[in-house]
C-alpha cells in the first residue's frame, strides 16, 4: 500500500524525499519554494515502519526537587554523584546565590567555573580542562540557559554527571538532553543532543520568585505550546528517537491544565517575590511537565514559526517563550481550531501579558516578504514542523501567521482588552541574539532591563 501511495504521488508530478524528522516530504515540482517539500502522512508512515521505530521512548532526570531554598539542601541529593565538583556560575549570579551554595556544601570540594557568557564551544573547552585539572566528579551549573548548556555539554563529552540549578523558570531546558551553542560572537552555532538527561535539576523557588515575573512569563508562553505540538506530533518519532509513550501524552495535558489553573495568579505572586502554592504549580509546569513533554512527546508548528521569527529584526527583543507564545496561535490556525478554542488560548496569554498580535510583538509593519521568510525557515529541512500529520508547503504557514494576527486583533476589538498591564514594556528589554527551541534567558547575566 505504501508504495503504492508513493508511485501515485510521482505520477502527479510530486518529488519525495528523506526527512530528517524521520519521514518523507513530497511536493509540486515547485513555484514558490522550490527547495521545500510538503509532508505526506502515508509516506511518514512508510519510512517509519523502515526504520524499524515501533518502540515508545520516555526520558527524562533521574531526579527533580523544587521548593522554597531547596539549594540550601540540595548537600543530600549531591552525595551520590561524588565529592568533587566544580561550579559554573556567571559573576552576578554567584553572588545572588552561588557562594550561599558553597557554603551549603561544606563537605564537598568545590572550585568555581566562572561563566563568560558565551556558551560556545572555546568556553565547553575551557571549562573541561579545569574539570579535568581538578579531577571533578561531577559538575554544578547554577544560573541561566546558557550556565545550563554549557554544564551539560562539558558532562556529556567528561562522561561525568550533571547537578542543574536553574534561576529562572523561562523555558523548559533544564531537565532535557538538549543544549545550544554559540559562536563567540554571541550568533548561534548548533545544537548539541547530549547522551543523557541531567541526573538531578534542582529548582529553589525562592530565587525564582526574585526573578523579573516577565521570566515566568515567557516560562509559561513556551509551556502552553507543548500539549498544542505534541497531539500533532504524537505519529512521529521523539527527541529520544522513538514514538511517544501514553505518560508524554498525559503529563503534557497535565502541563496544560495547571497553566490554565494557576499561571494567573502565580504570575501575581512572582511580581511581588511571594512563594505561592500557585507559583510552585507553575514553575513544575514551565520547568519540570513542559521539559519532559517536549521532549518525549514531540514539538510541531509552534517552536518550528518560533525558529522562523528570529530572522525578524524587529523581534530580537522579544524573549523565547514569547515568540512560541504567539508560535502556538499560529498552529491552532494552522490545525483549524474552532474560535471558541483559540479564544482560550489568547485569554490565556494576554492575562500573563504576552503577546498575540504583530503590534503587541513590536512589529506592526512587518512585510509580506519578512513573513514569507519565516514561514520558509519554519519548514526547513528537519524543523519541526514536520512532525505534523498533514499537508505542510510555506505558502500555508505563511497564511497561517497572517490568520494568527487577525484573530488576535479580532479577540482584542470583540472583548475590549486595550493594552498590556505589565508594568515594564517589551521594548526597554534587550537581550542577545536568540536562535533556540529549548535555550532560556540567564537571570542578570543575559538580561538587561533599562530604567
Amino acid at each position: 500500500m505504501f508504495s503504492s501511495s508513493l508511485k501515485s504521488l510521482a505520477r502527479t508530478g510530486w518529488a519525495v524525499r528523506p526527512s530528517m524528522a524521520g519521514g518523507l516530504r513530497a511536493s509540486p515540482a515547485a513555484r514558490r519554494f522550490p527547495s521545500v517539500r510538503p509532508f505526506s502522512a502515508t509516506a511518514r508512515a512508510a519510512s517509519i515502519a523502515n526504520k524499524g521505530i515501533t518502540f515508545r521512548v520516555f526520558q527524562s532526570p533521574a531526579k527533580y526537587v523544587q521548593g522554597p531554598s531547596a539549594i540550601r539542601d540540595s548537600a543530600q541529593y549531591l552525595r551520590r554523584m561524588g565529592k568533587r565538583a566544580v561550579l559554573i556560575t556567571d559573576d552576578i549570579v554567584h553572588q545572588i546565590a552561588g557562594e550561599d551554595l558553597i557554603n551549603t556544601l561544606s563537605e564537598f570540594e568545590i572550585k568555581r567555573a566562572a561563566f563568560t557568557g558565551i556558551a560556545s564551544v572555546e568556553e565547553v573547552e575551557r571549562i573541561k580542562e579545569i574539570c579535568l585539572d581538578f579531577k571533578a566528579d561531577f559538575v554544578i551549573a547554577l544560573g541561566g540557559g546558557k550556565t545550563i548548556d554549557v554544564g551539560k555539554t562539558v558532562t556529556d563529552d567528561l562522561k561525568i554527571e550533571v547537578a542543574i540549578m536553574p534561576t529562572t523558570a523561562s523555558t523548559d531546558a533544564p531537565c532535557s538532553a538538549n543544549a545550544v551553542l554559540y559562536r563567540p560572537s554571541g550568533d548561534f552555532d548548533r545544537y548539541a543532543f547530549c547522551q543523557r538527561n541531567p541526573y538531578i535539576v534542582i529548582v529553589d523557588t525562592t530565587i525564582i520568585a526574585r526573578a523579573p515575573a516577565r521570566l515566568l512569563a515567557a516560562g509559561m508562553g513556551d509551556a502552553l505550546a507543548t500539549n498544542v505540538e505534541a497531539k500533532r506530533a504524537r505519529n512521529a518519532p521523539n527527541f529520544g528517537g522513538g514514538m511517544p509513550a501514553l505518560i508524554a501524552d498525559a503529563i503534557c495535558e497535565k502541563c496544560e491544565d495547571i497553566l490554565f489553573q494557576y499561571g494567573k495568579q502565580a504570575y501575581e505572586a512572582c511580581k511581588v517575590n511571594a512563594v505561592t502554592p500557585a507559583l510552585e504549580h507553575i514553575v513544575e509546569a514551565n520547568t519540570l511537565l513542559s521539559g519532559l513533554g517536549f521532549e518525549s512527546g514531540g514539538l510541531a508548528a509552534a517552536h518550528a514559526i518560533h525558529d522562523g521569527l528570529t530572522s525578524v529584526h524587529g523581534l530580537h527583543h522579544l524573549l523565547h517563550g514569547e515568540k512560541v507564545a504567539f508560535g502556538t496561535i499560529c498552529q491552532l490556525v494552522l490545525d483549524g481550531a474552532p474560535t471558541a478554542e483559540i479564544d482560550k488560548y489568547i485569554s490565556f496569554l494576554l492575562s500573563v501579558d504576552l503577546p498575540v498580535t504583530f503590534d503587541m510583538m513590536g512589529i506592526p509593519d512587518v512585510t509580506a516578504e519578512e513573513l514569507h521568510k519565516v514561514a520558509e525557515i519554519a519548514c526547513a529541512p528537519g524543523e519541526t514542523i514536520w512532525n505534523m500529520d498533514s499537508v505542510i508547503t510555506p505558502e500555508v504557514v505563511f497564511q497561517a501567521i497572517l490568520g494568527a494576527d487577525i484573530v488576535g486583533r479580532e479577540y482584542l476589538s470583540r472583548t475590549g482588552f486595550k493594552q498590556l498591564s505589565t508594568d515594564f514594556d517589551y521594548a526597554v528589554i534587550e537581550t542577545r541574539p536568540h536562535v533556540s527551541r529549548s535555550g532560556t534567558v540567564d537571570l542578570l547575566g543575559d538580561l538587561k532591563v533599562q530604567a
